[in-house]
């Protein structure tokens, strides 16, 4: 068995398979570039082999980062720390094994936050596809250290599984293992519809705080529940539409724009920001939908002042011919009952839900066209 290959090799043979609609070319991954475990009995596999999907850009400093290298100076200090963080990405793959491990290293020494468990901040969350083509939680593997993490799980031979990476953490290390005589498979076309993605841009609550785990983050439910590749471009607490960010985003080809930033901007913000960002990607792409997000809130208040601004600014902009600009109200995101935060404003697994049920009633008319679905006319 060879030795795991480079870090340097690894990213060169991420960046020369990627393009090929967002997956690594399918096929079974060669035990040549898997290494041997001491005990004799496993062979563990780097991550970057399998295919990675919720990733915008190849030209990344390190395999697991949300922003391209080129925006370490453009962007805010604050935006660019949290790119590292690995919200919204995950391996996809099979194997004919019983049995899976994983390991995995962090970026940050804070495996939880006060008000959100390490399970969702620093661990791994691992699903499977069932008979019926649904994707349901399987196990998920919980973080105790910083480089020395690792699971185990009992896998079903020739099922299709999901693992979720941290969504408040940047990974720094992370391998897969089965028994040597076993092998993984990636994923090709057939297992990932020829789509683009669609692009959340927000807030903490975007990035998935304060999900229980990676999994039950709003944007990974309505990924699943669509099935629909997502780009979580979620900053806790910088959101705020820079127009740099509008520069990155406009680097990427969506099938939908969802902007989610209310919550940490300023009305001020809202007015001085909003149209200059829409402008900015509407110039890169006249025709792709975005999508206006309202703030929720756990005491039901709808509209509120910074959301009143937005809708005013849209239909402004659509009056003007922006006839691809669409207004989303907070009804219905955190439910009726008070109980869909952990501190009154980041939702917690139920808050999740809720908020993932609005986009999916809203979302598909946004994406019914020819082009949307990726589809050339």
């Amino acid at each position: 068995m060879k030795k795991m290959p480079s870090a340097l090799t690894c990213c060169l043979f991420y960046c020369i398979f990627a393009t090929t609609g967002g997956w690594i070319q399918a096929g079974e991954i060669d035990p040549q570039h898997g290494t041997n475990d001491p005990d004799g009995k496993t062979v563990w596999y780097d991550s970057v082999l399998f295919s990675l999907a919720g990733k915008g850009w190849t030209n990344t400093e390190s395999f697991y980062d949300r922003l391209p290298a080129t925006a370490k100076t453009a962007v805010p200090k604050d935006v660019w720390d949290l790119s590292h963080d690995t919200t919204g990405m995950y391996l996809q793959f099979s194997t004919d094994a019983t049995t899976l491990e994983v390991r995995w290293a962090l970026v940050r020494n804070d495996l939880g936050l006060p008000h959100m468990p390490s399970t969702g901040v620093s661990g791994v969350d691992l699903y499977v596809k069932d008979k019926q083509g649904a994707w349901v939680f399987h196990a998920n593997g919980r973080p105790r250290y910083v480089t020395k993490n690792k699971a185990h799980f009992s896998v079903s031979p020739g099922a299709t599984y999901r693992l979720y990476l941290p969504l408040f953490n940047g990974i720094k290390s992370m391998a897969l293992g089965i028994p040597k005589n076993n092998r993984f498979t990636t994923p090709g076309p057939a297992d990932a519809p020829p789509r683009k993605p669609i692009v959340f841009y927000g807030t903490s609550i975007t990035q998935g705080g304060c999900a229980s785990r990676p999994g039950m983050a709003a944007t990974a439910i309505v990924s699943r529940r669509l099935d629909w590749p997502i780009i979580n471009l979620g900053f806790s607490g910088s959101g705020r539409m820079e127009p740099a960010l509008a520069d990155l985003l406009s680097e990427l080809d969506p099938a939908l724009y969802v902007l989610d930033c209310l919550a940490n901007m300023t009305p001020n913000m809202v007015t001085d920001r909003v149209e200059p960002f829409v402008k900015i990607l509407r110039k890169a792409h006249p025709t792709t939908p975005i999508l206006l997000v309202e703030e929720s809130n756990f005491e039901h208040l709808s509209p509120t002042e910074k959301g009143t601004l937005l809708q005013t600014i849209q239909t402004k902009l659509v009056k003007e011919g922006d006839t691809h600009l669409h207004f989303l109200s907070n009804e219905g995101m955190l439910g009726n009952d008070y109980e869909g935060t952990v501190d009154g404003l980041h939702p917690n697994d139920l808050g999740m839900m809720r908020q993932a049920d609005v986009f999916i009633k809203t979302l598909p008319a946004l994406l019914s066209s020819p082009l949307q679905n990726g589809i050339t006319p």
